[in-house]
């Protein structure tokens, strides 16, 4: 094609991991907004305030990547979790608080959520070792 400069054989850019917020309190949706933003290769897809939020816009979002507050009105961030990867189980699930990990409830561990990150640890480090398969800090 004239004036075409791109090759037939270049790859297309991989897409960047969509990641869906979880939290009710807007400054920490502010946070991790400008947190997912920083981070490349990946970008915010969605926001939600409450569990049953959280579902819906899973639903309609598909994110691979979901911050989820553990305390949420209505349906907790531990059932939403437990929720959402039954419906889509190869989203990853990232469990948030201000909770130090001892202090988190038995079932946080067990709702197949892949990792839980302390509010004040959310970084471009944490979000990209999170999604190679690395254990943040948490629930060691």
């Amino acid at each position: 094609m004239a004036g075409s400069a791109q090759s037939p054989h270049a790859e297309a850019p991989p897409a960047a991991v969509g990641v869906l917020v979880v939290d009710d309190q807007q400054p920490f949706l502010s946070v991790a907004r400008f947190v997912v933003g920083a981070t490349p290769g990946f970008r915010v897809v969605g926001e939600a305030t409450s569990g049953e939020d959280a579902l819906d816009q899973a639903a309609a979002l598909r994110p691979e990547l979901v911050l989820m507050d553990i305390n949420l009105p209505g349906v907790s961030g531990i059932e939403a979790t437990r929720r959402l990867l039954a419906a889509a189980p190869g989203t990853v699930v990232v469990l948030m608080s201000t909770y130090p990990a001892a202090d988190l409830p038995r079932d946080a561990r067990t709702c197949g959520a892949r990792a839980y990150v302390n509010k004040e640890d959310l970084t471009p480090d944490v979000l990209v070792a999170v999604m190679s398969g690395d254990q943040p800090p948490g629930f060691s």
